[in-house]
């Protein structure tokens, strides 16, 4: 099989990255994305994710030399999917039209013995799906002539280089000829292992590995419930519980947030609702979990005796990013809690967050550590961020602290 060209649909959290790390092992890469401010900001050597060493890597003489970006799709020998996989809540359904764009996109350039790798995280059954499509398209095509493998990441936002490179992967072929082909891909950077199994396996696993992490989730966010309730500290708690050789108990926070965690579940839910008992119980008390915090805060506004009425009480939260030292915002659970409180006329919000961008979310009323601890009534810590590990608070304030940051 031919690897001279490979195009990669999506240069987003993933899709870039990889693309960076491809063209820096000399592989021809031509990346693709509908958004044309993306691409605009890739011609102008400008990247808006905050990745570690990603931009220095992008700006290398190599990088450029072997990576295009365009808005049209380049006839190549491998297509790596990296496009978004959003859960459609309104219906309780995943939405994988974007992959199945992405296929469309490419149907016409593909030709005998072409590698489709799709990353994107996908509910079990998705590649043979895909591969339906093709067939049924391309009836000019012979029979499993197309390679097609699911071959999902494994990354912590933030540190995406790294770890594309050094995580094991799982390499999910809609045959053992298609992952086979998929390994030499991963062979070209990948520095963990590469364990090969069938698609729907591979698709399964990924959904597994943050299902997994959810309910764990789910357990802490619970206790520290309980312990408010019975008036035990939950940190030292977890601490002298986590004593045990075999017991290692997460810490809570406000909820679950990121691409991943908060939505990989869902995927498992809604094809086996019957079934997926345990997983849709964490689901449901990590989303309470942001309503436990709302309801915390709004107990100690009750405890406020304000000198002047209609003089509105002022929150001072830290951190709204969904983890900490990350600029993701996505599905936040610290941010849903902060934007509830803006749209209270009686409220008056401020919000210290150094990994976003100020010009971007003026909205959100952002300031500086000092300020926030001088204004504010109610100090909320939602995200331990190491901006905040110094946190120095006033003691007549009253702070309530989800994250842990002061144990």
């Amino acid at each position: 099989m031919k690897i001279n060209k490979i195009s990669i649909l999506g240069l987003g959290y993933i899709g870039l990255p990889l693309a960076v790390i491809l063209a820096d092992k000399s592989c021809k890469i031509y990346g693709f994305d509908k958004d044309q401010k993306v691409l605009e900001n890739i011609k102008k050597l400008k990247i808006k994710i905050k990745e570690k060493d990603l931009l220095k890597k992008f700006k290398s003489q190599k990088v450029q030399k072997n990576f295009k970006a365009s808005n049209k799709i380049i006839k190549s020998d491998v297509y790596i999917l990296a496009v978004p996989t959003p859960f459609n809540k309104k219906v309780l359904k995943p939405d994988i039209s974007a992959v199945k764009s992405a296929i469309y996109k490419i149907i016409h350039f593909l030709d005998a013995g072409n590698l489709i790798i799709i990353e994107s995280t996908c509910p079990v059954g998705t590649t043979e799906i895909i591969k339906k499509i093709i067939y049924k398209k391309r009836n000019d095509l012979k029979k499993d002539s197309i390679n097609i493998s699911y071959c999902p990441e494994r990354i912590l936002p933030g540190n995406t280089l790294k770890e594309l490179i050094s995580n094991d992967r799982i390499i999910g072929g809609i045959d053992l000829k298609s992952s086979k082909h998929a390994e030499k891909v991963y062979k070209k950077f990948v520095k963990g292992s590469l364990n090969l199994t069938n698609s729907k396996t591979a698709e399964m696993c990924k959904l597994v590995e943050n299902t997994y992490r959810d309910i764990n989730i789910a357990y802490a966010n619970e206790l520290s419930i309980i312990c408010e309730k019975l008036k035990i500290d939950v940190w030292n708690l977890i601490k002298l519980a986590n004593l045990h050789p075999r017991v290692n108990i997460l810490n809570p926070g406000p909820g679950v947030g990121g691409h991943c965690i908060a939505v990989d579940p869902w995927f498992l839910i809604s094809r086996n609702p019957k079934i997926s008992k345990l997983t849709l119980a964490a689901r449901k008390v990590n989303d309470y979990k942001i309503n436990w915090v709302i309801n915390q805060i709004k107990r100690k506004i009750k405890e406020i005796n304000l000198p002047k009425k209609n003089k509105n009480i002022k929150i001072g939260f830290f951190g709204a990013t969904y983890k900490a030292n990350s600029e993701d915002l996505r599905e936040s659970p610290s941010l849903r809690i902060i934007n509830y409180f803006l749209k209270k006329n009686e409220v008056k919000t401020y919000l210290v967050e150094p990994n976003i961008d100020r010009s971007k979310f003026k909205y959100l009323n952002l300031t500086n550590t000092k300020y926030l601890i001088k204004k504010s009534d109610i100090i909320v810590i939602l995200v331990n961020h190491k901006e905040f590990k110094k946190l120095k608070l006033i003691k007549d304030k009253k702070v309530l602290d989800i994250s842990g940051l002061l144990n």
